[in-house]
């Protein structure tokens, strides 16, 4: 049997860093080298691992980036909520090393990435887009880096800009729903681990595409799986499409 890849867990104490720890460990192909939190010595443990899986907070990313660089090691990112400027950094570095890049690391989920680009195609313009999901009452950030990409690739297919026509929620005397807007709706409660739901809505009839997830180790598993994907591939920017070969 081939050598097992080397991994660090970063936010290994989080439930999802427990989550991947827990499936790591039942896994052949992969051992787990070291797993960090706050206060733990991250920059020592790189140089013998073969990637790093980081879920721990966007805040810790340039770090993350710079060691992951300096010792040219494979990076997956399960942290969401970065602004321009990570990303931008994020970019960058994958320019010298293998990178996945994902909101979400559901095969479901990017399985529904897939359907709500294709179901926007076919049904064209006479739809109206709205994107609604919910987590649990300690997620952060609003809306999720999912729903945010569902979004993105409604404006994508529609050629509309999230930025412009995003509409989160809606409050007032708001007029009436324009063709371009796409609304993105976040609620928050209980121990939900993830629901997105994207709909189409017409004059007559209504299609709806939904994702739940019941547990935290459909996330873990895929974040796994693009470790174990993405180590032998050259430096770039890869997403979960690229993992399951759906591009």
């Amino acid at each position: 049997m081939s050598k097992p890849l080397e991994i660090i867990i970063n936010g290994a104490r989080g439930r999802m860093g427990q989550m991947l720890v827990t499936c790591a460990t039942g896994d052949p192909d992969l051992h787990v080298f070291a797993a960090i939190d706050t206060g733990d010595d991250f920059a020592s443990a790189v140089p013998g691992a073969d990637a790093i899986i980081d879920f721990s907070h966007h805040s810790a990313i340039e770090p993350v980036l710079a060691r992951c660089m300096e010792h040219q090691k494979t990076l997956v990112i399960g942290t969401t909520g970065h602004t321009d400027a990570q990303t931008a950094a994020i970019k960058h570095a994958s320019g010298q090393i293998p990178i996945v890049f994902a909101p979400n690391y559901s095969i479901g989920v990017n399985t529904l990435f897939w359907l709500t680009r294709k179901t926007a195609e076919i049904l064209g313009p006479g739809f109206d887009l709205e994107v609604v999901e919910m987590h649990h009452r300690f997620k952060k950030d609003a809306p999720s880096g999912t729903a945010k990409r569902l979004v993105e690739i409604l404006a994508e297919a529609r050629d509309l800009s999230y930025n412009k026509d995003a509409r989160h929620g809606r409050q007032g005397i708001v007029g009436e729903r324009t063709n371009a807007e796409i609304g993105v709706h976040a609620i928050r409660g209980g121990d939900v681990v993830g629901d997105h739901t994207v709909i189409y809505a017409a004059q007559g009839e209504r299609v709806e595409l939904t994702h739940k997830a019941s547990s935290r180790e459909t996330f873990a598993r895929g974040a796994l799986r693009a470790a174990l994907w993405a180590h032998d591939k050259p430096a770039g920017l890869y997403d979960m499409q690229d993992v399951l070969g759906l591009k």
